[in-house]
């Protein structure tokens, strides 16, 4: 089976339409192409364990979901997913995992779809076995063997002696479920179980790189313990030495399949003389009768024996220091070609923008830059016509004063259509207090548009800023209320105001009002009297 089957594809598609990203990445890493999952993906994963705004827990259901697949291939590729994130991820999704009474449920796993099936499932329930005790040892000492600091200052170096021989048990439990995957170079036939036996491999080294550090500092703590402890601790490191020779035949395959010799560190076996010294000394808390030693002699195996599982562990911490500065290198090539790639993009953009800001040219090679045309902007009139630099109603400068209009016009206009003229006489600026315009049926409307077509003479300049002006001066071009073409405006001061109005003004008498006094009752307000007409 090779490619996106029909039911991956639907998968991702329903969790692309409820949203979860990362429950859709989970489907694409763990299709039932036979190949390992995509780095691609991966990263994602990876950054997504980092964020504070995913869930974990659901990011890890959606994992063990993949896992109740029938097909080995999607089971394989949800384990190595799965390990991916626990060793490059946000230690949250270890710690998620380690609170979990139960993990992979895989024991009894067998795929019969395919003969490849059959050899494929029991690597499964072993790598399943892994993953479940990787869980459990960071739940019992809350943190992870493979990611502490080691060296002379690390933490199993510096661990005192009742702590290190509950701690050095926990390890050796993890160490025989990773060695019990127990594969061989001519099982690694597809990129699945290589992906998978990748991440065993790099997890063994560091593994084994703190399991050694704890047995150096057993074996420089042994000759000061009680007889309890030296019991625990020489039983610890007769189970040491089979675990050595493990590892070191786990690495031989390693090399087998095409990894780098430099990339497999070298175990140096402590002498076994030193097994007899401790065994001696055991004895003799015992009070049982052993051969004579002296402690110069103890002394020097024991050092020669921590000279050579230094030296193992310095050769583990060059591999370690090998695969972190390769991962840096990867890590910076990546970054350079997104830079590169970044400055090509601006590049681009930046010659688009001068394409379209570039000046027209003709065919007969004459460039002329053509000015961008403002569709919205005021246009210009040129030949003496009129040019309008403000609208009729546009408002004056509130602190400046006003020019007084020459109102006779408009008073003969008011006059003749009953409306009071001392309203246009009115000291208030910016107020025009009559009603809409009324037209008689006797009288043709002419529609504005120029006044020198309408008056037939020189169109009159309009004062900008200047409402009162304005109006006076359109009223006398249109020649409302008198026959004779007005071509001059006499401005003049304006005498007293009196209360009258044209030809055909009549006075009016006001309306009386008459005043209803109320009676005040005790305890009555002044302000609740009224008005009546």
């Amino acid at each position: 089976m090779s490619g996106q089957s029909l039911t991956d594809r639907i998968t991702a598609a329903q969790h692309s339409v409820t949203g979860s990203a990362a429950s859709r990445t989970v489907c694409k890493a763990t299709t039932h192409e036979i190949m390992g999952p995509k780095k691609k993906h991966l990263d994602y994963l990876i950054h997504c364990t980092n964020e504070m705004n995913v869930n974990i827990p659901q990011l890890a259901d959606s994992l063990f979901e993949r896992t109740t697949n029938n097909s080995w291939v999607v089971v394989f590729k949800s384990l190595i997913t799965t390990h991916h994130l626990m060793v490059y991820g946000n230690e949250r999704f270890v710690q998620y995992l380690a609170s979990r009474n139960t993990l992979f449920n895989l024991s009894n796993f067998l795929d019969k779809s395919a003969l490849q099936g059959y050899d494929m499932s029991t690597f499964i329930r072993r790598y399943s076995r892994y993953l479940n005790e990787k869980a459990v040892s960071y739940r019992q000492v809350a943190f992870d063997f493979t990611k502490v600091k080691r060296g002379v200052e690390g933490v199993m170096r510096t661990m005192n002696i009742e702590k290190l021989l509950k701690t050095i048990p926990i390890i050796q439990n993890q160490m025989d479920a990773l060695l019990d995957f127990n594969v061989n170079s001519s099982d690694l036939t597809n990129g699945i179980i290589n992906a998978a036996f990748m991440l065993l491999f790099k997890d063994s080294i560091r593994l084994f790189a703190a399991y050694n550090e704890g047995i150096i500092n057993l074996l420089e703590k042994y000759f000061d313990m009680k007889k309890v402890q030296c019991k625990e601790g020489l039983d610890i490191y007769k189970k040491f030495l089979p675990r050595m020779t493990r590892v070191s035949e786990f690495l031989k395959i390693a090399e087998q399949v095409g990894i780098d010799r430099g990339d497999i560190p070298d175990l140096s076996q402590a002498p076994s003389s030193l097994l007899d010294a401790l065994e001696q000394h055991l004895a003799s808390l015992e009070g049982k009768k052993v051969k004579d030693s002296t402690a110069a002699s103890r002394a020097s195996t024991l050092s020669s024996a921590v000279s050579s599982l230094a030296n193992t562990g310095m050769s583990f911490t060059r591999v370690d220091e090998r695969e972190k500065q390769a991962a840096l290198e990867e890590e910076q090539s990546r970054l350079k070609a997104l830079k590169e790639q970044r400055v090509k993009e601006l590049s681009q953009r930046l010659s688009f923008t001068t394409t379209d800001m570039s000046p027209v040219c003709s065919s007969s090679a004459s460039c002329s830059s053509a000015p961008a045309v403002d569709l919205f902007s005021t246009p210009s009139c040129s030949n003496g016509m009129l040019k309008v630099e403000s609208d009729l109603f546009y408002l004056q400068n509130p602190f400046q004063q006003p020019a007084q209009p020459n109102l006779s016009a408009a008073s003969d206009w008011a006059g003749e259509r009953g409306y009071d003229p001392i309203l246009l006489s009115s000291s208030v600026p910016f107020q025009i207090l009559s009603p809409p315009l009324k037209l008689s049926p006797s009288r043709p409307t002419v529609a504005y548009s120029d006044p020198q077509l309408v008056s037939g003479g020189h169109p009159e300049k309009l004062v900008s800023d200047d409402l009162d002006s304005s109006l006076a001066n359109l009223v006398g071009n249109l020649e409302i209320g008198n026959t004779s073409t007005k071509n001059d405006i006499h401005w003049t001061q304006p005498g007293e105001k009196k209360m009258t109005g044209g030809l055909n003004w009549q006075p009016k008498a006001a309306p009386s009002t008459t005043w209803n006094p109320v009676s005040m009752c005790p305890g009555r307000k002044t302000s609740e009297m009224f008005w009546r007409d």
